[in-house]
């Protein structure tokens, strides 16, 4: 069977068990999956079930006996547990170090060469909530005109400042600043336009959010196959992700529902190539705030989705259901936690109960496109597209 289509789904932050060297990153015991189960007294994921995702882990309400189709789980090889290491390390980039985070805010001298290169003082440099520090330090910045400069617990620069008084394109020109001073030891993963409106009392985000990414250091799978004359369609924040390298056509979706939506319509186009999206929300909205309850109906409504559009896939369609990395929203810490991720393969034609095991790496994922798509093997990873359809 020809492989014409593939549609890579990346369910942001959905891991199912802790890595071995999880003691490393301070996150034993974590099992998105199974704990946020546990903590909501049970999933109903009939189709994810049937995929096999009961047979990766033990998860109430889903059951482990199923044949499933075509499943197994990934280890991430590249250090970290990063949104951009995962993504990266699917399209056959490995890391040997993670990219650096900030806990307790950025250095001393970056702080002053981004405040001499900008003209304006900085406020708050630490970890924090955006909605909570525009909330503590909006009013100062309104009467200083200081920029507002926070991360969190993934590798990022954002920037927050009011367009009353920092016009959005002025803040994209000091995001622009700040990504050309943060390379080498503080190359952090993105820098992020954060304008806001508003009273004291009453801030609120507008959409100018843009992101400005680190490149990936080399080629990747995606232009390996855009290079072939092939379709590679980013959906959700994989322009961000990538800094567009190795896509011919984008559409950044804010939420699951847009990106569901948009990748629903996808499904139903005539093209031959790959479909590359992120569901941002089980991460963005469930991970980061520990809401197993948001978490459980973010699962739900995506096997949903699952079950009302496989109906629709065309024979030598391909769709693989992962993580880039583990978001467990039952345990203290709110940061990405370093577990294994799902591989689900689905698709009509595709052989039933096909168990791929424990792979080595999510560079797996760039060899078996690679495969699929016959093209040079890629030189990182093992493919497992033809113990599926040869």
């Amino acid at each position: 069977m020809q492989t014409k289509r593939i549609f890579l789904i990346v369910l942001d932050g959905v891991g199912v068990g802790e890595l071995p060297d999880a003691d490393l990153y301070g996150d034993q015991g974590s099992n998105t999956v199974a704990n946020t189960a546990k903590a909501v007294g049970g999933l109903t994921l009939p189709n994810l079930e049937t995929a096999g995702l009961g047979r990766l882990t033990s998860i109430q309400g889903v059951s482990g006996d199923v044949m499933g189709k075509v499943f197994g789980k990934m280890a991430e090889r590249s250090a970290g547990k990063d949104t951009t290491t995962g993504h990266w390390e699917m399209a056959g980039l490995i890391l040997d170090k993670p990219f650096p985070v900030y806990p307790h805010g950025f250095p001393a001298e970056i702080i002053a060469e981004f405040s001499r290169k900008t003209g304006h003082g900085v406020l708050g440099n630490k970890a924090a909530s955006g909605t909570a520090i525009i909330d503590e330090l909006g009013a100062q910045h309104l009467k200083t005109q200081q920029l507002i400069v926070y991360t969190s617990a993934d590798s990022v620069f954002q920037i927050a400042a009011h367009e009353e008084i920092v016009p959005l394109e002025k803040l994209y020109q000091y995001c622009e600043t700040a990504r050309e001073m943060l390379g080498g030891e503080h190359a952090v993963g993105r820098v992020i336009a954060r304008p806001f409106l508003g009273k004291p009392g009453s801030f609120y985000r507008t959409p100018g959010r843009k992101d400005f990414s680190l490149k990936p250091f080399g080629p990747t799978a995606l232009d390996r196959i855009k290079a072939k004359g092939l379709t590679v369609y980013g959906v959700g924040k994989l322009e961000d992700i990538f800094s567009y390298q190795g896509l011919t056509d984008s559409n950044h979706t804010h939420n699951n529902q847009e990106t569901l939506a948009f990748t629903s319509e996808l499904i139903e186009r005539d093209f031959k190539g790959l479909v590359f999206v992120n569901c941002i929300d089980f991460d963005m909205l469930y991970g980061h705030r520990n809401d197993p309850t948001g978490y459980a109906k973010a699962l739900q409504e995506f096997d949903t989705w699952m079950g009302q559009n496989l109906p629709k896939l065309r024979r030598g369609d391909v769709m693989i259901i992962t993580g880039d990395h583990g978001g467990d929203p039952t345990t203290p810490s709110t940061d990405h936690s370093r577990e294994y991720t799902p591989l689900l393969i689905v698709g009509p034609g595709l052989p039933d109960g096909i168990d791929l095991g424990i792979r080595g790496t999510f560079a797996d994922i760039a060899a078996s496109l690679c495969h699929w798509f016959n093209l040079e093997p890629w030189p990182v990873g093992e493919e497992f597209a033809s113990q599926i359809n040869g």
